[in-house]
């Protein structure tokens, strides 16, 4: 019995590896996880299987199918970029699908109160569909109020669809989204919790924030619906950071959200009514905007490959905001090479965070290395920073869901606008300024006496980021 035991424990094992091997990954991560697939093969190989196993041979969506949403975006009249960001532009178009289009009346919301009536006014002058994508919708006076207007647009016979993170929303009652259904609105969720919990996706999220409005208007960002974002969070307020956009770069939105809704539902949308023509608002200056997704499920890790090249390119400064500063090794050492090459490297974080304190611990654990590069590093003190932004130069600037942390870079479906335009980026960088008034500056000397035992609670904590 015990020799029976031997040959099948060694099985699995070997059985293990071969899958870790076959990966062809990183081969420090994959010495990594054959150590752990070794020394714990039942818990090894179930944490692989959950957050070390590689989703990119698997699509959300077949490259045919894109393909013909893709078709419905009407290519701008582009004027010559600056040589700066022609190689970002052409990264981004050919590992992303991502053409260079325009967006006009672009605005940056920094308040969830006033986002959030821009976007219900413009959904009430609604009249051909809706749809709505948020990571969180809680059932709250915010997500309520929401969900009555939506059922109120479908009963005038729009097409109304939503689409909600399934494990995000675990805790959500049941009967909010059955009253929505009830009430004419199309509602899915990404990743059923159940269908997920014996697979790979398990450890996955769609992070992404989209509306599409009759194809005419989009938003974008970091804020979800609920009631804490518009009352703050630790007795101060929830500063995060959202977009507005017209024009034909609302199309990638709509192939965004087409796409998520394919996967969820098993239906592609191609319908050409959703792209609808795009006129120039009289007196608008067009901005020139790339829609760039990224998720486990596609061949390349885009939105993270783009900062890298944005912050590589730096040349005077770089100004992020993140909630969550927990980055993969490509990222940290991009930031350290601009700092030490003389960029303005700037990080804003939020003094306390809203995930308990090993998410913080995890996200403290790579400040030292980066401040002895040079980064700046700021805490915000008024509220919760949840803003996930970056600016560069006064000549680009990309704000989305994508967070500074390995789970937003590889682990989850995101999406961020990246717009090469001087009066955006000027305004981004205003923002950032204004922001640092609130903040408290991290002295790298004085963070480096930390106690001991805060420092290895932070390495400890480092070690479980992938699922943090």
């Amino acid at each position: 019995m015990n020799t029976i035991f031997t040959i099948l424990y060694l099985l699995l094992i070997a059985s293990a590896v071969i899958v870790v091997v076959l990966e062809n990954g990183d081969p420090i991560m994959s010495h990594a996880w054959i150590l752990t697939v070794i020394f714990l093969p039942g818990i090894g190989l179930l944490l692989y299987f959950l957050i070390g196993k590689n989703h990119r041979k698997s699509r959300i969506i077949t490259p045919e199918e894109l393909s013909e949403l893709t078709s419905h975006l009407t290519a701008d009249a582009q004027p010559p970029m600056h040589d700066k960001y022609q190689k970002l532009c052409t990264l981004m178009q050919r590992a992303n699908y991502a053409p260079l289009l325009h967006s006009y009346d672009t605005h940056i919301y920094t308040d969830f109160a006033h986002m959030y009536e821009c976007m219900l006014a413009d959904i009430r002058q609604a009249r051909h569909h809706v749809h709505i994508q948020f990571f969180k919708i809680e059932d709250d006076p915010v997500g309520r109020e929401l969900g009555d207007l939506l059922i109120q647009k479908a009963q005038q016979g729009l097409e109304v669809r939503l689409i909600y993170d399934a494990a995000a929303n675990l805790h959500v009652d049941r009967r909010f989204y059955k009253h929505l259904r009830e009430g004419g609105v199309e509602v899915c969720s990404f990743l059923k919790v159940w269908d997920s919990l014996f697979s790979r996706d398990l450890n996955c999220r769609n992070h992404r924030k989209v509306v599409v409005i009759d194809g005419t208007i989009g938003y974008t960002g970091g804020m979800n619906i609920a009631e804490r974002y518009r009352k703050g969070i630790h007795s101060g307020i929830w500063r995060d950071t959202h977009l507005r956009i017209v024009g034909s770069a609302v199309g990638e939105l709509q192939v965004a959200f087409l796409a998520d809704w394919r996967f969820c539902t098993h239906t592609l949308l191609d319908r050409p009514h959703l792209f609808p023509a795009h006129t120039r608002p009289e007196g608008s200056t067009p901005v020139l905007t790339q829609i760039i997704t990224s998720g486990p499920m596609d061949e390349w890790n885009t939105v993270m490959q783009g900062m890298i090249q944005v912050i590589a390119q730096s040349r005077h400064y770089l100004y992020l905001q993140s909630p969550y500063f927990m980055p993969t090794q490509p990222v940290l050492v991009a930031l350290r090479n601009a700092a030490l090459g003389g960029v303005d490297v700037r990080l804003m974080l939020p003094e306390r965070g809203d995930k308990g304190i090993l998410v913080q611990w995890g996200s403290h654990s790579y400040l030292e290395e980066a401040m002895r590069a040079g980064v700046k590093v700021y805490f915000y003190t008024r509220g919760y920073l949840h803003a996930k932004t970056l600016v560069c130069d006064d000549d680009f600037v990309t704000i989305g869901s994508t967070n500074l942390d390995v789970r937003s870079f590889e682990q989850d479906f995101e999406v961020n606008a990246f717009i090469y335009d001087t009066a955006l980026a000027r305004q981004q960088r205003d923002i950032f300024l204004r922001d640092m008034q609130d903040c408290l500056a991290v002295d790298p000397k004085e963070w480096a006496l930390r106690p001991k035992r805060m420092r290895l609670a932070e390495s400890v904590a480092r070690l479980f980021v992938p699922l943090l």
